[in-house]
């Protein structure tokens, strides 16, 4: 999925302003360079003036600050290295950390989107890419979960 897209979809699931945003990605680093402006012109569609592209930068310190949101930051255990590359995979990894979704929520939030998936299906999301049985979660795949997720989030149904 395009990263503003996926910015979008978790900004509206968790009703957050430009600026809680903002503060959310530089709770992974505050030093990035990250200014309301910025969410603003990831959260524009792309034909309209002031679009501008997010990178995979920002939302891994997006969605590194959003397990920190949730969860804390474990100060005894070194940082980890942010992300170069945001794949449909890591996004979906991140999200079940912040939200620590158990396997059984997991399938809950496809089923809740109408796109069930079997167990095999799931945890092949989350091994190693040099596994052989690893999937890349496709963008129908991320866009369902972030769906069912929503659901579940904002109590809707």
């Amino acid at each position: 999925m395009i990263n503003n897209d996926v910015l979008r979809s978790i900004r509206y699931m968790l009703d957050l302003s430009d600026l809680k945003v903002v503060e959310i990605a530089k709770l992974a680093d505050p030093n990035l360079p990250l200014e309301k402006a910025d969410i603003q012109a990831f959260l524009k569609k792309e034909d309209e003036e002031g679009y501008a592209e997010c990178s995979n930068l920002v939302l891994a310190h997006f969605l590194d600050g959003l397990v920190f949101h949730y969860r804390g930051r474990d100060e005894s255990q070194p940082q980890r290295p942010v992300e170069k590359r945001v794949t449909n995979n890591v996004v979906l990894k991140k999200l079940r950390v912040a939200f620590e979704l158990k396997d059984v929520d997991m399938h809950q939030a496809f089923q809740d989107a109408g796109f069930p998936i079997s167990k095999p299906e799931l945890t092949a999301l989350f091994r190693q890419a040099d596994h052989k049985n690893f999937r890349l979660c496709g963008d129908q795949l991320l866009r369902n979960f972030l769906k069912g997720l929503t659901l579940r989030v904002r109590g809707g149904g």
